[in-house]
């Protein structure tokens, strides 16, 4: 994966200001929170994509959660979870999770930062792998709650890859 900007390492004082900056280049809106937190909606194929990064100095660790454009009703709430652990036995990177207070389902990654270095190139990369997750498994949600297909089959029909456009 590609990105506009140079592979220079960066001091990591504050890795949410990186974020801001790539915001800003991909003219992405985006809020600054806390000092440590930053949301940023990007639009995807399906739906925004609600991003909050947030950045945690004592772990070292920053973390990004997606909030997809969708929530589960009480009585697909079993189909769903079994679609997750069917979706998460996949990913090699983050995982979906599904709040249980109000339905929404989420995607969230998070990367630890060693040796107090990190690069614009790596915070785009783990921003574009967010994106294509959700992009990838994102009609298997719909699929599942408004067509009405199993979890197996809803998983399914998202590993079946089509070449060029129709």
């Amino acid at each position: 994966m590609q990105t506009a900007f140079a592979e220079e390492n960066l001091g990591v004082d504050n890795p949410i200001d990186i974020f801001e900056n790539l915001a800003a280049h991909h003219e992405w809106p985006c809020e600054r929170g806390t000092e440590d937190d930053l949301n940023v909606c990007i639009s995807g194929n399906y739906s925004d994509y609600h991003l909050a990064i947030s950045w945690r100095p004592d772990l070292g660790s920053l973390q990004l959660a997606s909030v997809l454009d969708i929530r589960v009703p009480l009585q697909k709430r079993n189909e769903i979870i079994e679609l997750l652990a069917l979706i998460n036995e996949q990913l090699w990177l983050g995982h979906f999770d599904m709040w249980s207070s109000d339905g929404a389902i989420l995607f969230r990654n998070s990367m630890m930062v060693s040796g107090d270095v990190l690069s614009e190139g790596q915070c785009d990369t783990l921003i574009q792998n967010t994106l294509e997750t959700c992009e990838k498994f994102f009609p298997a949600f719909q699929f599942l709650m408004w067509a009405g297909h199993s979890p197996k089959k809803a998983m399914e029909s998202c590993l079946f890859e089509t070449r060029g456009d129709a």
